[in-house]
């Protein structure tokens, strides 16, 4: 097949790209090239398009007179993103894959596991929203004119240069790993035992490439996650395993993070992490029976650490996130004081 990703080089599409090039297909990857001698070395027979595919002028010369079986877009944020897209490629692909998101479900969940028909409606999280109305502009292309959508719902995916963690400052997961390091605590929102799913991005490929070029897939939506779900005090525990230490756990209620001022945590904790999320991987698993927790996240934090303190640009310090942390914990221990 001859595939186009858009993006290509993030946490979820870096596993895929690779997963394509094994099984011995076509790939372009489209994107502004900021990468591109370290994906040159990193997936050899890659053919690179170098161009921003947020300017559709751009994006149509670039393309033009090319048809490919699928592209996947990885970097569509907004319904403009989808819409685009739908402009400049209408009639010359056989599937469009689009990557929205699983906190596009309805929150706080109305039942204990999310399947594909659970509700979209997020109140909380703008990014959500423009998932669902991106959704639903492919769907009615779908149903208006046969435009070969599919629409993949990921929850919290991850690579060797990311770990899920909660809060989190401007610069991701090491401030946080750096504080179990040091011995410091570090916030867990809620009291910790709400279960979150978590996947490997490696696990990710495996559904992903089962919905490449297969004509069961066009007008659907499918959940592809690992079905590992453990809870938030498991997650940082597992992470401190990796670490070697004991990590300090402070737990914090949501609504007293979100109230913050500093960090807007609304969306990314009432609109997602703070609620159970469990999903029903069914509908993918017919496609792709070897979806499962291949790589485990007892396994996969490891993987993670052990890179991540081998990287130091993936080191980068966040001190206000550092200073937002102890005030916090300094706050609620002078509150809990007090009754």
């Amino acid at each position: 097949m001859k595939i186009l990703l858009i993006g290509g080089t993030g946490t979820i599409s870096t596993a895929i790209s690779r997963r394509i090039l094994a099984n011995g297909d076509d790939l372009y990857l489209l994107n502004r090239g900021s990468r591109a001698q370290e994906l040159e070395k990193q997936l050899p027979g890659v053919h690179q398009i170098l161009c921003d595919a947020k300017d559709e002028a751009a994006l149509a010369a670039a393309t033009a007179g090319m048809e490919f079986d699928v592209v996947g877009e990885f970097i569509g944020f907004v319904p403009e993103d989808v819409k685009r897209d739908y402009r400049v490629f209408k009639g010359r692909i056989g599937q469009y894959i689009y990557i929205s998101s699983a906190s596009a479900y309805l929150k706080p969940p109305a039942g204990y596991v999310i399947t594909e028909k659970t509700p979209l409606l997020n109140p909380y999280w703008k990014y959500s929203q423009n998932k669902i109305e991106s959704e639903y502009f492919l769907f009615e292309r779908h149903a208006a004119d046969g435009f070969p959508v599919t629409v993949v719902r990921p929850s919290h995916t991850y690579d060797e240069r990311t770990l899920p963690l909660g809060p989190e400052g401007r610069f991701g997961c090491w401030q946080t790993l750096k504080r179990m390091i040091e011995g410091k605590e570090i916030l867990v929102h809620g009291d910790g035992t709400s279960p979150w799913t978590i996947t490997h991005n490696s696990d990710f490929a495996v559904g992903y490439c089962a919905l490449l070029g297969n004509p069961v897939a066009i007008g659907e939506a499918y959940n592809i996650t690992s079905g590992e779900a453990l809870s938030w005090n498991d997650i940082y525990k597992l992470v401190g395993e990796a670490l070697g230490v004991q990590p300090k756990l402070f737990h914090v209620s949501t609504d007293f993070l979100c109230a913050s001022k500093e960090y807007d945590f609304t969306g990314s904790l009432l609109g997602d992490k703070c609620n159970a999320a469990i999903f029903d991987n069914s509908k993918i698993r017919a496609l792709a029976p070897d979806l499962a927790p291949n790589t485990p996240f007892r396994v996969g934090a490891r993987m993670s650490v052990e890179n991540i303190l081998a990287t130091p640009s993936l080191q980068r310090e966040d001190p206000q996130f550092d200073a937002f942390c102890d005030r916090i914990i300094a706050i609620q221990r002078e509150a809990l004081a007090k009754l």
